[in-house]
């Protein structure tokens, strides 16, 4: 397993003053052993362009949060982070790497750049918006979810040399973890138990956790990790909103009976600590059940007035 070593690259303004002397040195080297027909000026001043040429593939520039990874004839020598002009040996391969926080939506596609013959760049690259992927809940209720990974590199050598292509691994990788995080909790829950759209900072911290042990061997940080989209599929959206509905209702009359329950229980407290009325049972009976008609009901009721006596 390749871990990342810190390489500090030679300012690159030093050896450009050195390269550019060498560069007018056999320029006039090669002036001057022509004049004189020297072969061994003339050799001496051609050998030395040719190494100043050479010297010029040393020069890199870094910009800030990129990266340059390092080889020389396949051997890994060490990541450069520092930005600025540098000159390394003209012999190193430099494979450029972002360190730039990026972020990916689940259910998008990339579309790669396309070059012509002459390798020129005719299309850059682009990626379409996030389509939300149809995955079972524990319940077994189809679900449309999609989430948003925020993420960046923070092992170059792990990223260029554990995996083939550490983006598509990501992505990859991410939406996997969505789909097993989906089918292990159901999408709504009426008692504790973890749910997709009731406990969504926990399952979001559990899906960033699930992501990252999946992208640890990439050398990629999950900064955040957050669903974007959750709702019913749509061949069951329908009967799931009548059955949201109906919990609604039930759990609203269920709030006005016990709140019509406490009235009537304080209203009978009242009237006998006061001593207004006195009332045999079936009188209570009757009166609990008048009020609790009154206050229950979804409609207005219309009151009849008693004229004559309390029993007729």
């Amino acid at each position: 397993m390749h871990t990342e070593k810190p390489y500090r690259p030679m300012s690159g303004w030093p050896a450009l003053v050195g390269v550019i002397a060498m560069f007018f040195a056999g320029l006039g080297l090669l002036i001057v052993g022509a004049s004189k027909e020297s072969p061994v000026q003339i050799l001496s001043g051609i050998g030395l362009l040719l190494f100043a040429l050479t010297c010029c593939c040393g020069f890199m520039a870094i910009a800030p949060n990129q990266s340059r990874v390092l080889l020389l004839f396949g051997a890994y020598k060490g990541s450069a982070k520092d930005s600025g002009f540098f000159w390394v040996n003209p012999f190193y391969s430099k494979k450029k790497l972002s360190l730039r926080v990026r972020n990916f939506e689940t259910g998008s596609m990339t579309t790669p750049e396309k070059k012509n013959e002459a390798g020129q760049v005719v299309a850059k690259s682009s990626r379409t918006g996030g389509k939300p992927s149809k995955v079972n809940d524990s319940d077994g209720n189809p679900i449309d979810i999609s989430a948003v990974v925020v993420w960046k590199v923070v092992d170059t050598a792990e990223a260029m040399f554990e995996v083939d292509d550490y983006e598509n691994f990501m992505e990859v990788q991410s939406e996997a973890a969505l789909r097993v995080l989906a089918s292990r909790h159901p999408y709504d829950s009426d008692d504790s138990q973890v749910s997709l759209r009731g406990n969504t900072t926990e399952v979001c911290e559990q899906l960033k956790a699930d992501i990252q042990e999946r992208l640890d061997k990439a050398g990629i940080n999950v900064i955040e990790a957050r669903i974007s989209h959750l709702a019913y599929a749509q061949e069951i959206a329908a009967a799931m909103l009548q059955r949201q509905q109906a919990q609604a209702v039930v759990a609203a009359r269920t709030k006005i009976v016990e709140g019509a329950v406490g009235m009537v229980d304080m209203a009978l407290d009242h009237l006998k600590r006061d001593g207004i009325v006195e009332l045999d049972e079936d009188r209570k009976a009757t009166m609990v059940s008048n009020l609790l008609v009154v206050l229950c009901s979804g409609a207005h009721t219309q009151p009849v007035v008693n004229t004559g006596t309390l029993y007729s």
